[in-house]
C-alpha cells in the first residue's frame, strides 16, 4: 500500500491545531500535488523536499505523489510541513517503516541539503502534542525553545538524515535542553529621587495590577518611574510566563529562551499604528498589547498618538483579549497587560507648574486634552499629577528612597492576600466580586456617593476607585476599607486631568 499518515501541526493565532499529513504514490506520469489549502510557502515546499531527499541519499519516487494536508478547510503556511512531507514519501515508497511513524509528530523546514531549519512557532505546537500524548521532533535551532515545557516530549535533529536514524532506532533520540535562564538587570527604584506621591502611585498599581497615567511637565521623572514597574512585580509563575512565551514564540520576532521567566516591558513609539498595537496581517500576528501579556505596555506621549490607534485599547483594556479578524482567517490572543502612560499637561508642557511659565489658554489645554477619549481615561485606575523635583532631592548626598527589592515585598504579600480572597487581582474583580470584597461602612458609602457627584464619575470609575481602595488596604493589612483607603483611591482621580492654567 502506497500510502502513509504523518502528524503535524499548523499555526492559528497562539494555537496549533494537529494536521495529517497524508502521502500517496500511484501510477501516472511523475508529479508532486500538494492539497489541503496550501498557501504558496507551502506549495513550493515539493522542490525543497525533492532536493533534501536526493542530497541525503535517498530515491525520489518516479510516481505520481499526492500530498493532503487535513483538514483541507484550515490554511496552512510556512515551510513548517517540509520534514513531515518527507518523511511520508520515504514512508510510503517503503524506505522508511509507516510503523516508525506512530507516537510521532513532525515541524520543520527542509534545506536543500536535507538541514533542518528553524521555523517560528514551536512552542504551541510542544504543548499540542503534550496534550495529544505524542512526541515531537523539532529543528535544533528550535530545541532551546521547546525545552521551556517541563512536561513535554520535544527531541531535536539538525538534518533529515539524523530524524531518519531516530526514528529507526539506530541513533537515540537527541532530547531538547534548555538554556539556562540569565538574570537580566531591571531598573531600581531606588534611582528615584524625590517623588513620593508617585512612588506610592506605582507601588499600588504593582499590588493590585491596576492601570496607571502620570501627567507632569517634561523631566519630572515620568518615564524614569514607568521603567521601575516591572521590578516591583512578583516574577511571573510558570504558566503565566509560558503564556508570555507562546505569544513571542508566533509573533514572528523571536524567543529569547534564556529570559523566557521575565515579565515583558513593552513600549512602542508614539508613531505606532492601530495594527501595530493589536495585531494584524494576513496571517494574523499579535500586537503589543498581546506582546504585554502578564507584563507591562508603557505608552509614553501619549497625547501624541493617533486617537485611532489608542482606541483600540479600550477592548483588551477590559476584557484581556483580542480578535485580529481578516477575510480567510481569524484569530484571538491574550492581551492581559498593565497599561502606563505617561503625557504632559498642555501643550507647552508646563501647566500648574510653580515658576508659571506656561502661557497656554483654557481653550487650549481642554482641546490638548481632549485628545484622549472620556471612555479611554475611564479605564485608568490611578490617574497621577507627577511634580518637578526640588533640585535638593537631587544632591548626590541626598538620601535615597526605598529600593525596588523592599517594595516588592509588600507587593508580592498584598496579591498574595487578593489571590486568596478572590482568585484574581484587585484590578480584574468583576462587579459582583466587587460589590462582595469592597463593602464599605455607612460613612464611608456617603463620602463615596458625595465624591461621585463632586467628580462627575462613571460607575465604571466608581468600581475601580473601590478595587483601588482595596488594594491600599490590602497594603495596610487591613481586612477592612477605611476612610483613609478609600480617600486615598479618590485621590488618584481627583486633579490629573483637570484642566490648570497658571498664566493668561
Amino acid at each position: 500500500m502506497s500510502l502513509a499518515l504523518v502528524h503535524s501541526r499548523a499555526r492559528c493565532g497562539v494555537q496549533a491545531p494537529g494536521v495529517q499529513v497524508e502521502v500517496h504514490l500511484s501510477g501516472g506520469l511523475p508529479a508532486t500535488h500538494i492539497v489541503g489549502l496550501p498557501e504558496a510557502a507551502v506549495r513550493e515546499s515539493r522542490d525543497r523536499v525533492r532536493a533534501a531527499l536526493l542530497c541525503a541519499q535517498f530515491e525520489f519516487p518516479a510516481r505520481r505523489i499526492t500530498v493532503n494536508l487535513a483538514p483541507a478547510d484550515l490554511p496552512k503556511d510556512g515551510g513548517r510541513f517540509d520534514l513531515p512531507i518527507a518523511l511520508g514519501i520515504l514512508a510510503a515508497s517503503g524506505q522508511l517503516d509507516r510503523q516508525a511513524l506512530a507516537g510521532w509528530e513532525f515541524v520543520g523546514e527542509l534545506g536543500l541539503t536535507g538541514e533542518l531549519r528553524s521555523i517560528d512557532g514551536v512552542l504551541p505546537a510542544v504543548l499540542a502534542a503534550r496534550d495529544a500524548g505524542r512526541r515531537l521532533i523539532v529543528p535544533a535551532g528550535n530545541g532551546a525553545e521547546a525545552a521551556l515545557v517541563a512536561t513535554g516530549q520535544a527531541c531535536t535533529a539538525r538534518t533529515l538524515l539524523e530524524v531518519c536514524a531516530m526514528l529507526c532506532g539506530t541513533r537515540a533520540p537527541a532530547m531538547a535542553v534548555a538554556e539556562p535562564v540569565t538574570p537580566w538587570p531591571v531598573p531600581d527604584l531606588r534611582d528615584v529621587r524625590g517623588q513620593l506621591h508617585a512612588r506610592r502611585a506605582l507601588e499600588v498599581a504593582a499590588a493590585g495590577g491596576h492601570h496607571l497615567l502620570f501627567v507632569g511637565s517634561p523631566g519630572c521623572g515620568k518615564t524614569l518611574l514607568a521603567s521601575r514597574l516591572p521590578g516591583l512585580l512578583p516574577e511571573a509563575s510558570e504558566d503565566e510566563a509560558l503564556e508570555s512565551a507562546v505569544i513571542a514564540s508566533v509573533s514572528g520576532r523571536g524567543l529569547d529562551p534564556a529570559r523566557w521567566r521575565q515579565r515583558p516591558f513593552r513600549s512602542p513609539h508614539h508613531t505606532a499604528s492601530a495594527v501595530a498595537l493589536i495585531g494584524g496581517g494576513a496571517l494574523p500576528r499579535p500586537g503589543e498589547v498581546s506582546l504585554a501579556h502578564h507584563g507591562v505596555l508603557f505608552l509614553d506621549e501619549l497625547t501624541e498618538w493617533d486617537r485611532r490607534a489608542l482606541e483600540v485599547l479600550r477592548e483588551p483594556l477590559e476584557s484581556g483579549t483580542v480578535t485580529v479578524a481578516r477575510a480567510a482567517r481569524s484569530a484571538e490572543f491574550p492581551a492581559r497587560f498593565q497599561l502606563v502612560a505617561a503625557m504632559n499637561p498642555c501643550p507647552c508642557g508646563w501647566a500648574g507648574d510653580a515658576n508659571g511659565r506656561c502661557r497656554c489658554t483654557a481653550e487650549r489645554i481642554a482641546r490638548y486634552r481632549g485628545r484622549i477619549s472620556g471612555p479611554l481615561l475611564d479605564r485608568i485606575d490611578l490617574q497621577i499629577d507627577v511634580a518637578r523635583v526640588p533640585p535638593q532631592a537631587l544632591r548626590p548626598d541626598a538620601p535615597a528612597g526605598e529600593d525596588s527589592a523592599t517594595v516588592r515585598e509588600r507587593v508580592t504579600a498584598a496579591r498574595a492576600r487578593q489571590l486568596q480572597r478572590a482568585g484574581v487581582l484587585n484590578a480584574r474583580l468583576d462587579q459582583a466580586q466587587t460589590l462582595t470584597h469592597c463593602r464599605l461602612a455607612p460613612p464611608d458609602q456617603a463620602l463615596l456617593e458625595r465624591a461621585i457627584d463632586q467628580m462627575q464619575l462613571s460607575a465604571r470609575a466608581m468600581q475601580r476607585t473601590l478595587r483601588v481602595a482595596r488594594t491600599i488596604a490590602d497594603l495596610a493589612e487591613s481586612e477592612d476599607i477605611t476612610t483613609a483607603h478609600l480617600t486615598e483611591a479618590l485621590g488618584y482621580r481627583q486633579q490629573a486631568m483637570t484642566p490648570q492654567v497658571d498664566a493668561a
